[in-house]
């Protein structure tokens, strides 16, 4: 078993590897074609003259751009830089690797192909524009690491707009709420305690966690059973500073009226003390959540702290101090619940029905898939979600995200399970293949040795 200092010097390792290979590769996506090239008469087929033939059959019908352009494939992730990580704002330019890594992911766990857009703005209406104006070119908007409240204004702006005709979904409220749902459903299974019969304590009440809420209702949590802090403290009815602002943070203003049932006040700690599971999703660690509020829990309790890039707590301390259970947001420790299992597949099977939007109900569908698929291979304390190396999750939670689109009539295509499940296999084997086709032929340097 490693020491306390070899854990921590291992949690130290990717970054010390990002800082060598990011200057080395220059950056991790770029373009490639995907049309035949037999010699430059084809270009007058993919461009001029031939080119017009398609462009006026889509100036006929806009719907043609799904099937002669690559825009069925394509998702832009749209961020102002103001809330990345746990880094906090550090504007465009500096979020940009964390973009380009998204992009990464959606290509080789979705076979989504993903082109990151930074604005050089922090104007909620200005974004709300932006998306609004490149639309055309794309089929569907990945909202990344905007600061809320303007992150819930945006969203729920282009979401309610009747002219959006795209899935736009904000990953860091979305996304981050599946996962950690699917791993909760396992983790309640292996404890033996139910979804209607727990006290969830919740630490930080961002994005993630407000949207972590919408499916812990979802799937049988009632309000009661929530006890919330946020950086002030407990939420509950003597909140005067919510109150005065629940027209920006209705969430937690609900929170503080219909959620923590006995009125809990007082610290991080007092919302811990007594429950059985706790989701952190605030100030990166390692010294957010102590050990001895983890000490206060219920018996089995269950410990999510999944702040970026360094959890509230470190597992071992959370072990330690009598959790049953940690999961957190890192690929290096057991039991990842990262947004990584998520939007990828949800975007694949969003695109393969062309869904207008991405709803609460398509994210339930693939958090209960995620779970099952996990518990089809075996599921124990630090084995409660899938990994990202059991690339058959996600066609399967592709699956499940384009059948309930198609239940929820929102869905532009009609396809059979079978169907589903072949087209988004094919595409995710492909551009897995691709990636490792360019490695094995030097395209893609081999990465320096340390």
């Amino acid at each position: 078993m490693l020491s306390k200092e070899e854990l921590l010097a291992r949690a130290k390792k990717p970054s010390d590897d990002a800082m060598r290979l990011h200057p080395f590769f220059k950056g991790k996506v770029q373009t490639a074609p995907k049309c035949v090239i037999r010699d430059f008469n084809d270009f007058s087929i993919w461009y001029t003259p031939g080119v017009a033939a398609p462009c006026k059959a889509i100036q006929a019908n806009p719907d043609l751009s799904y099937e002669y352009t690559n825009r069925a494939n394509v998702v832009a992730i749209v961020s102002d830089g103001t809330r990345v990580l746990g880094l906090g704002n550090i504007g465009p330019r500096a979020g940009m690797p964390v973009m380009e890594g998204k992009a990464l992911l959606f290509k080789y766990l979705g076979g989504v192909d993903a082109v990151p857009i930074c604005l050089d703005t922090r104007d909620p209406q200005e974004i709300i524009r932006t998306v609004k104006l490149i639309q055309p070119s794309f089929g569907g908007i990945n909202l990344e690491d905007i600061e809320q409240p303007k992150c819930f204004t945006v969203l729920d702006t282009l979401r309610a707009d009747r002219s959006i005709e795209i899935p736009v979904w904000h990953d860091d409220q979305q996304g981050t709420a599946t996962v950690l749902l699917a791993g909760l459903i396992n983790a309640l299974k292996i404890v033996g305690k139910r979804m209607d019969n727990i006290r969830v304590a919740m630490v930080g009440m961002g994005a993630a966690n407000v949207a972590t809420v919408r499916l812990l209702r979802a799937s049988g949590v009632r309000l009661g059973q929530i006890v919330a802090a946020d950086s002030k403290g407990v939420l509950n009815r003597k909140r005067k500073d919510i109150e005065a602002a629940q027209d920006q943070y209705p969430d937690k203003w609900l929170l503080c009226t219909e959620g923590n049932e006995d009125q809990v006040e007082g610290d991080a700690g007092a919302a811990m003390r007594g429950a059985d599971v706790l989701i952190g999703f605030s100030k990166p660690g390692p010294d957010t959540i102590k050990k001895e509020w983890v000490a206060g829990m219920a018996r089995d309790a269950i410990v999510f702290p999944c702040a970026n890039p360094i959890p509230e707590i470190w597992p071992w301390d959370a072990k330690e101090a009598g959790a049953r259970i940690v999961g957190t947001g890192r690929s290096d420790f057991p039991n990842q619940l990262n947004n990584s299992l998520g939007f990828p597949a949800i975007f694949r099977g969003a695109l393969d029905v062309r869904a207008r939007t991405i709803t609460d109900e398509m994210c339930l569908a693939a958090a209960q898939e995620l779970a099952q698929c996990a518990e089809d291979r075996g599921i124990d304390e630090e084995n409660i979600a899938p990994t990202m190396e059991e690339w058959e999750v996600f066609p399967r939670e592709a699956v499940a995200v384009a059948m309930k689109a198609q239940e929820q009539g929102i869905a532009r295509l009609t396809l059979s399970r079978e169907e589903l499940y072949r087209k988004a296999e094919a595409t995710i084997r492909q551009a897995r293949e691709m990636a490792h086709l360019l490695m094995r032929e030097g395209i893609i340097a081999p990465a320096p040795e340390e």
